[in-house]
């Protein structure tokens, strides 16, 4: 049986647009109004994916999504025309999967969907090769490649810590879960060399240091990488 994504969004037109690009791609779809409804029918069936609007007129869609998250272990996906990098932290750090920023096109939205099923980790346990924002990680041979195919290296090092980002994108990821999966010893030096990797990484991504569009510094927690990672 195909997967089931249910759509929560107040507004009917996106509500029917995604449901039809959805059933197009093979998806069964359950489309709602508003939270009651959707929670009502929660106690009936269990989604593989939700689709959850941030603006509702009954609840707060955030709230929605932290109890989705840890009571459901469902996959949420947000889709909100709040565009400011906080908001897509909150999202994230309450139990999100993804986060999409209205206007959409709706075949963005199934390839998201098609990626959280398929799973990052599956696909990057068998790849070599990332895409994210317009560059390309090539593992084998540690470099970082452009739109315009102008290619920067990285070092072995700081492809750990890439990989570690892109197999988890937009997932908090706290400096003891690095220390567990990158290994070496705990304290003050382990978190000097990250502090500088993750610098180098940044400047090899031409991100502005202040205010950094991919590897968002969460201050007391750890990372989010907040890239939009395809493995091919």
């Amino acid at each position: 049986m195909s997967a089931l994504v249910t759509i929560l969004d107040d507004e009917p037109a996106i509500r029917e647009m995604l449901s039809e690009a959805l059933t197009e791609a093979g998806f069964r779809t359950l489309t709602f109004g508003r939270a009651t409804e959707f929670e009502a029918a929660l106690r009936r069936t269990t989604p593989d994916v939700c689709l959850v609007d941030l603006g509702l007129p009954d609840r707060d869609g955030l709230s929605l999504v932290h109890r989705l998250a840890l009571e459901q272990g469902a996959t949420v996906i947000i889709i909100s025309g709040r565009a400011q990098v906080q908001d897509r932290v909150t999202g994230l750090e309450l139990g999100a999967d993804d986060y999409i920023i209205k206007p959409f096109d709706p075949s963005e939205v199934v390839a998201r969907v098609r990626a959280r099923l398929r799973g990052p980790k599956q696909a990057a346990a068998t790849s070599n090769t990332a895409r994210f924002n317009g560059w390309t990680a090539h593992f084998e041979r540690y470099a970082l490649e452009d739109e315009a195919g102008i290619e920067t290296p990285f070092s072995h090092a700081e492809g750990e810590v890439l990989r570690l980002f892109l197999e988890s994108p937009k997932r908090l990821i706290t400096r003891a879960h690095m220390q567990e999966s990158l290994g070496g010893a705990a304290g003050e030096s382990f978190d000097r060399a990250m502090d500088v990797r993750i610098s180098r990484l940044r400047t090899k991504l031409r991100e502005d240091p202040k205010n950094p569009r991919l590897i968002k510094t969460i201050y007391g927690a750890g990372y989010i990488f907040l890239g939009d990672v395809v493995w091919v």
